[in-house]
């Protein structure tokens, strides 16, 4: 990946260079300076149309603004610096931001980023006696932050991922519309060199074990996965594992990345990217884009739909976007960004656990008169005012899934001309979390709550298996006992055309 921080920096140095202030090259270009103004501070990623229209502009050829060396010393400490005040240890020191002006010298650059560096190392290193013990928690909340972060700067979108997807569903010879068939999926698993086996006794830790001597995936029955959308949604996702190469994790980093590549290719699999595209640029025209209806286009839960969305829209249609998945209590479990919205987190950076503001519409949804149907809602908040849309799961607990995107691209999207309309202030407490003055002085001091236990957000996955164990939360003695119970039934023989049985 190109760093859009140095492609920033290349930029400013080429439009320097011709002597073009923002406005002449944003004229040459067709673009408005604001929009050349967000690329040089790497704030947005430009498209490979774009980068030619500026390198023709510039005079030098577009791999010169595509390289990824910074185009001067000090361009690079610039850019060590921006690097720097985005990280959550930055943030968690309180220290006010720094502007690289012209009158901070090399030499203090050097020096600021040469002790924040020292000061990451020193924070990283193991605070137990023994180094060995895995640090779960630390490390997880850690690798969801870092995680995010890139597929921020990727706009959500994995090149490498949709392409293994599209080749698997090429081999399984996928007609290229529409929901991709359970023909299709068993086929795919074949062209892997899998078969898929259906049982009633899967260990509950567990989502599905692979025998890998036996080349056979076990899942649980229909019934115990909750219908045939969340199924199908467990074997592309084991499926991604081994498309996309992962051995045993060595670490909650590379554990988080693994599953989230695995949970990328089961949507690409299952909602294929050109398929989708070709919805949503439909729908784009008429502007009505929805989760909706990629949900029931291509057979999948919601939740999957809205993660392919925000997949696809930004990479190929610009759009900024932002997803997220919270409980009725308004505590986050999922969140993505690429379009500003103000989530809540704490000093690391960690959102996850964090409680959303009243006023924003993955709360007010519950407060709806009819909490099941579509909450479409616009909410001003310090960083602009975001639309968004929030659909209430039945099937999840009754957790929300909310897509929004900035007002100003609003206009795409299924229910933007709601006038549904709330203005947050958070993270003030006087928006939404601190009691009125008249039920403050009725009753400080002479009420008692009990709070209720969030253990999942306290503990993350358990960590006692992690010992014997590189997959975090799994009991290895019922999953080897699983085996041994089902190694003594042969895998049904795999067709030589490459198909999967299901059995």
């Amino acid at each position: 990946m190109i760093d859009p921080l140095v492609i920033g920096q290349r930029l400013r140095h080429f439009r320097r260079r011709a002597g073009l202030t923002l406005s002449s090259l944003g004229q040459a270009v067709h673009r408005p300076p604001s929009y050349l103004s967000q690329l040089e501070n790497g704030q947005r990623e430009p498209r490979l149309s774009t980068v030619n229209d500026l390198a023709a502009a510039l005079g030098c050829r577009p791999t010169d603004l595509l390289s990824p060396d910074a185009p001067s010393r000090r361009a690079e400490l610039e850019v060590a610096l921006a690097h720097m005040q985005r990280d959550p240890l930055f943030t968690s020191l309180g220290l006010p931001r720094l502007r690289p002006s012209a009158g901070l010298d090399d030499a203090a650059l050097e020096q600021i980023t040469g002790l924040f560096e020292r000061v990451r190392d020193l924070s990283e290193r193991p605070r137990r006696s023994d180094a060995s013990l895995p640090r779960a928690g630390i490390g997880a909340r850690a690798a969801n932050a870092a995680m995010r972060a890139e597929m921020r700067r990727r706009g959500n979108y994995a090149e490498e991922i949709e392409k293994a997807a599209t080749g698997a569903l090429r081999a399984a010879g996928y007609a290229g519309g529409g929901a991709v068939s359970e023909r299709n999926l068993t086929d795919a698993a074949g062209y892997l060199g899998f078969t898929v086996a259906r049982v009633l006794d899967l260990p509950a830790s567990t989502r599905s074990i692979t025998d890998l001597r036996g080349r056979v995936i076990y899942v649980a029955q229909r019934n115990a996965t909750g219908g045939m959308r969340s199924s199908r949604s467990v074997i592309a996702q084991t499926l991604g594992h081994f498309a996309l190469g992962h051995a045993d994790p060595l670490d909650f980093e590379g554990y988080v990345r693994q599953r989230v590549e695995a949970n990328y290719f089961a949507g690409a699999l299952l909602a294929p990217e050109r398929a989708v595209v070709r919805v949503l640029a439909d729908a784009r025209a008429r502007g009505d884009i929805s989760v909706e209806d990629l949900n029931e286009i291509f057979y999948i839960s919601y939740e999957m739909a809205a993660h392919r969305l925000t997949n696809l829209i930004s990479h190929h249609f610009d759009i900024p976007i932002h997803f997220m998945r919270s409980d009725p209590e308004g505590l986050l479990w999922k969140a993505y960004e690429n379009d500003g919205v103000p989530l809540p987190a704490d000093e690391d950076g960690t959102v996850e656990g964090q409680r959303l503001c009243r006023r924003w519409g993955a709360r007010q949804a519950y407060e709806s008169e009819d909490s099941y149907a579509m909450h479409y809602q616009h909410t001003e908040t310090a960083a602009g005012t975001f639309w968004c849309a929030t659909h209430i799961a039945i099937d999840r607990d009754g957790d929300a899934i909310t897509i929004g995107t900035r007002e100003t691209e609003a206009r795409w999207f299924r229910g933007s001309d709601t006038r549904r309309r709330t203005a947050s202030t958070c993270p003030d407490p006087g928006c939404c979390r601190r009691p009125a003055p008249g039920a403050l002085k009725r009753w400080s001091g002479v009420a008692w709550p009990s709070a209720r236990d969030h253990s999942h957000f306290v503990s993350g996955l358990p960590t006692d298996t992690v010992v014997f164990s590189p997959h975090p939360g799994v009991d290895l003695s019922e999953v080897y006992a699983f085996l041994d119970t089902h190694a003594g039934q042969p895998p049904a023989r795999r067709p030589r055309t490459g198909a999967a049985r299901v059995r």
